[in-house]
């Protein structure tokens, strides 16, 4: 059994095949943190909880210096009000305006399950038995004001994350007013640690950044309506020296869309106070008498084995219970889409040429993307009027989808489904749909407003228009856009006393609407985009087993996009394409062959007009789409290993993954930056069979893999900048 309770003591051990996470409860009241870290069978650690037991306890407890202890104790999951002066993870206000809250332990329940989230994405069980799940749910109440909280812990068999939500029941007869309410929180000894999160911005997102903790709170949010470019929903504490293969690490990963707080702070007395969930700023939730609010769930996982292990964990996770899509497991097809090849400037005639040259190629799809809409010349009109522009495509949408599936390839589309122009027919019809304050003129981002998702009507009308699209032609695919962040949070629906909760509200729109999709058109390969890479995160991986990386495709900057996005992502997720020289965002250029071995780390696929392709390019572009169908079985189900980064030393990169099995490992490695001396790079693999024998595909080489592991394989200099090359190892029978 993973969750063992000793009911005598009340201790309460979790285990996973390698961590266990030990909480228990002082003088049958507060419930603290004892332990997380390498596997024990062992439970019996109340004395790590620093707790006075006996009179002395009734001293701190209850008497006089109840302040000392609440100010130092290492709480499970803390509330403001009662001494206790760090950052807390719930805070609620009663109808008096009190906002103290003390929680004290009631019980427990334990489940062979584990249970859905409401309207909101939630990791589930796989199959049976590696798959197999328990939760354990320990109930705390303050019986003042009626509130009971449920924490939420679950595993599962076959992974070494522990997944975190809480779930918040109004008992008694007056309203209360949620404030802050997070999803999961770590109360640790400081080990001198240092702190990684992932930062950016537009066509620069999720760069590894790293600092030391000090005295103070160190925080990572979002408050621009989604997860950001700016920032990932995400943060590890490592020890001292940790790398990919060595050192302790804690991590969280939200399993949110929307605005969000993690935040690590050190103490006076040395202790680490880890937590993540939803953003207070922009929180605040009515809990009626008998009503209940669940916290979206948080990803807790430790690695004792660095970094890559922390990144496997996550990717199994994610792989074998978040992501439900059918294509999971199967090759995505290689699509260009006409974005940078025509932007606003198509009809149907360009689209069935490049169509034509894509077939030519061994491509599988064309996308459609903005423009093929409303009066949508230009990115100043026409959101919101999701009917086909027949001037651009002659006979409608099923037309174009016909003549596309003549030449055989699949057809996509792009929608952007949150957004109204200005100048628009529904905004002219429905002004008072858009997000705004009374009174106010709302904020423009890209010549557009944002939808109000928070209103019934408008989910409904949003998401039939899209649907009737989908529904009049042979559409397999969709990319979901969203090219603004939220400003001037307001509804005109909503009233003063639930305008707090205008935020959340409206990220349950967004996932009411891709679960109607998803189950209205269970056959359609959706990925999620906004601006970029402003929505990678793994609330939307719930609903689509792809997300646009980033909109800058510049190999040498997707270099350091993608290293961070594999920190916690499967590379099956990351959308990848190969785009056209100069790079159109950074104006760079590059070989194609590097373009191509930078995209088949993702999903793969084209940004540019195949018409304008040279000969020789286009030949080198069959030879790449072949590499594709060759490797990708392993890229998507294969163990990723971070070998090199070139974020770190600014002159190469170099990540490997491996076949389940060990039978294969196909090795990515791009020369950022010539030296003129000779000498090759050492590059020590990982993941091998060591008693096996690799031989490196296109030689007569052969290496067994404890020596590729341990001294390595020998990487010889290749001539000039922003060259790469794949070294493919197959095990010998």
């Amino acid at each position: 059994m993973a969750i063992k309770v000793c009911d005598e003591k009340k201790i309460f051990q979790i285990n996973t095949p390698n961590t266990t996470y030990l909480m228990g409860v002082v003088k049958d009241k507060y419930l603290g943190h004892m332990y997380y870290g390498p596997r024990m069978e062992d439970c019996d650690g109340l004395y790590l909880l620093r707790a006075p037991q006996g009179e002395k306890a009734d001293h701190f407890l209850y008497k006089k210096n109840k302040i000392g202890f609440m100010d130092s104790f290492s709480f499970e999951y803390p509330a403001w009000g009662t001494g206790d002066f760090r950052d807390t993870c719930l805070k609620v206000r009663d109808e008096r305006g009190y906002d103290t809250c003390e929680l004290a332990y009631e019980g427990y329940e334990l489940m062979d399950d584990k249970p859905a989230l409401t309207g909101m994405p939630a990791t589930f069980a796989g199959k049976e038995p590696a798959g197999a799940a328990q939760t354990l749910t320990i109930i705390l109440r303050d019986r003042l004001i009626g509130l009971k909280i449920l924490l939420r812990y679950s595993t599962f068999e076959d992974s070494d994350a522990i997944i975190r939500s809480v779930v918040a029941v109004n008992e008694g007869t007056q309203k209360l007013y949620l404030e802050k309410i997070l999803s999961a929180c770590l109360d640790m000894d400081d080990e001198n640690f240092d702190l990684i999160t992932l930062h950016g911005c537009w066509g620069r997102e999720r760069h590894t950044a790293v600092r030391r903790v000090s005295i103070g709170k160190h925080i990572v949010s979002s408050l621009r309506g989604e997860s950001s470019h700016q920032v990932q929903p995400f943060m590890a504490l490592t020890t001292n020296g940790t790398n990919q293969k060595s050192g302790d690490v804690y991590a969280m990963n939200f399993v949110y869309s929307g605005n969000f707080i993690a935040e690590t702070e050190l103490d006076h007395q040395d202790g680490v106070r880890m937590s993540l969930g939803l953003h207070p700023d922009t929180f605040e939730w009515v809990l009626d008498p008998g009503a209940s609010f669940e916290t979206p769930e948080a990803v807790v996982v430790y690695s004792d084995k660095g970094l890559g292990q922390m990144t496997r964990t996550f990717h199994n996770l994610y792989k074998n219970h978040l992501i439900r899509s059918k294509y999971l497991h199967s090759k995505r097809p290689i699509l260009v889409n006409n974005w940078e090849a025509t932007y606003f400037n198509f009809d149907t005639e360009k689209l069935v040429a490049i169509a034509e040259e894509a077939k030519k190629l061994g491509i599988e799809m064309l996308v459609l993307d903005d423009g093929w809409f409303g009066k949508r010349d230009n990115d100043e009109s026409g959101l919101g009027d999701w009917q086909v522009n027949e001037e651009k495509i002659k006979g409608g949408m099923k037309s174009l989808a016909e003549r596309i599936n003549g030449v055989g390839l699949k057809f996509g589309l792009w929608f952007e489904p949150e957004m109204v122009s200005p100048d628009s027919d529904l905004f002219r019809a429905h002004p008072d749909w858009a997000i705004q304050v009374e009174g106010r003129e709302p904020s423009m981002g890209r010549h557009q407003y944002v939808l109000d998702l928070t209103r019934q009507e408008v989910v409904d009308y949003v998401y039939e228009s899209v649907a009737a699209v989908l529904r009049s032609a042979n559409i397999e695919y969709v990319k979901w856009d969203m090219n603004r962040s939220l400003t001037d949070l307001g509804s005109l629906a909503l009233d003063r006393e639930h305008m707090g909760e205008f935020s959340h509200r409206y990220v349950l729109g967004l996932y009411q609407m891709q679960e109607r999709l998803l189950n209205d058109f269970p056959d359609l390969l959706l990925e999620n985009c906004s601006s970029g890479g402003a929505r990678f995160d793994a609330g939307m991986l719930y609903y689509s087993p792809q997300i646009w990386t980033s909109d800058d495709m510049d190999p040498i900057e997707r270099l350091s996009i993608q290293e961070g996005t594999a920190m916690l992502y499967p590379l099956s997720s990351m959308g990848a394409h190969i785009c056209v020289c100069p790079n159109h965002s950074v104006g760079r250029n590059t070989p194609m062959e590097t373009r191509a071995h930078v995209a088949l780390a993702g999903t793969f696929g084209y940004e540019l007009d195949l018409t304008k392709l040279s000969e020789e390019d286009k030949e080198k572009a069959v030879v790449f789409n072949k590499e594709y169908h060759k490797y990708n079985d392993v890229v998507r189900e294969g163990d990723y290993y971070r070998i090199a980064s070139y974020q770190e030393n600014n002159m190469y990169d170099c990540w490997q993954v491996v076949s389940p099995d060990k039978s294969e490992s196909l090795v990515t490695y791009v020369q950022v930056r010539f030296e003129t001396m000779r000498k090759s790079r050492r590059l020590r693999l990982e993941g091998l069979e060591p008693g096996a024998i690799y031989q490196l595909e296109g030689t007569e080489q052969t290496f067994s893999g404890e020596m590729l592991m341990n001294a390595g394989y020998l990487q010889p200099m290749l001539h000039g900048d922003y060259n790469s090359i794949l070294l493919h190892f197959v095990k010998k029978n």
